[in-house]
């Protein structure tokens, strides 16, 4: 089959790797619908982070069940299905708390841009989509996979309410779809935090109802300045650099809260500047599985469009290029088509 490899930094080839197989008798084997490329991705690709071999890429996948364990149950071939980036058994105590990505068993599901995937613990990972699905919903379903369920992640760690003020730090994929979840959690004010047109006018497209292009100090100011002086209820922290909290950190108001779900590179947090903010922090890889249901049937009853986010659809072959442009900030996200 045919499958992205990252060589080195800004190296990235689609190769021929053998198909995978069933391994586990709790494993299954999808044929891949749709793939893409996520901001994370990026880490690894702009030498950010280390990589000590050639990778496979890719962990968001929408696909076709082709083949399953001898322990599968739920889910059979011939299905359409979207799972998590992490394989969990939604069974363990951390998923019974919603935590799916600290489940005691998880096992983090990669090499997803290519034309098959293994998928451990197929039945607590893989949700099957009902249905005939149109082919419009396509690209909005593999958003669920991870960056709808990220940002949707983001509002809820932030404990979004109805009638909040809500400001979402970073115009990426999960950013913008932070603003969609902030507005089906009822907030009444969203401000997205963007300095490129065509982001801010899907964050407006999304629910965003002002826009802030400053930075830094500058832009924690003016996010004051909307709020009375005050501050947001709720700050959505979707990068993971240190200028990204501390925009995020300066924004809230005392007794507000921060969901943070950028990966964090070279964040800290002093100790005694929170104590004395009151403002709570609570962030993590976002349990994704236990969102997808719900957001499966937004999609479905086209209450959410998160599809959007994807500004560049190329084949499977060209994924280099689908890097390239996001790494250059000429594509929001994009998707790939085996």
């Amino acid at each position: 089959m045919r499958q992205t490899v990252l060589h080195a930094p800004r190296d990235l080839r689609v190769e021929d790797r053998p198909r995978p197989v069933v391994q586990q008798p709790t494993d299954a084997v999808i044929r891949t619908v749709a793939t893409c490329v996520c901001g994370s991705d990026l880490w690894d690709y702009r030498g950010i982070n280390d990589v000590a071999e050639p990778t496979p890429g890719g962990h968001e996948y929408i696909g076709v069940v082709e083949e399953v364990g001898g322990d599968v149950t739920g889910i059979k071939p011939g299905r359409l299905v979207i799972g998590s980036f992490f394989a969990s058994d939604n069974t363990c105590p951390n998923c019974a708390n919603g935590y799916h990505t600290s489940c005691l068993h998880r096992e983090f599901v990669g090499g997803a841009q290519a034309e098959y995937v293994r998928v451990p613990l197929a039945d607590g990972t893989l949700v099957h989509v009902p249905g005939d699905v149109a082919e419009e919903h396509i690209p909005s379903l593999l958003a669920c996979s991870d960056v709808m369920g990220t940002g949707w992640y983001a509002a809820r760690a932030a404990e979004v309410e109805p009638g909040d003020t809500v400001a979402v730090v970073g115009d990426g994929a999960v950013g913008l779809c932070a603003v969609i979840a902030a507005r089906e959690l009822g907030a009444e004010r969203i401000i997205a935090m963007s300095r490129h047109e065509p982001r801010q006018k899907l964050a407006r497209e999304f629910g965003a109802t002002d826009i802030v292009t400053e930075r830094g100090q500058e832009g924690a100011a003016r996010i004051k300045e909307l709020t009375d002086g005050i501050g947001a209820d709720a700050v959505l922290e979707c990068v993971g650099t240190p200028d990204a909290m501390r925009q995020a950190l300066n924004s809230t108001r005392p007794g507000g809260n921060i969901g943070f779900v950028g990966v964090p590179h070279g964040v800290t947090i002093d100790g005694a500047e929170l104590f004395f903010s009151h403002v709570a922090l609570r962030g993590g890889p976002a349990p994704v599985r236990a969102y997808l249901p719900h957001l499966i049937q937004l999609v479905l009853d086209g209450r959410i469009n998160p599809g959007k986010v994807f500004d560049l659809t190329l084949p499977l072959e060209q994924a280099a290029e689908g890097y390239k442009a996001m790494d250059e900030r000429r594509a929001i996200k994009t998707l790939l088509r085996p």
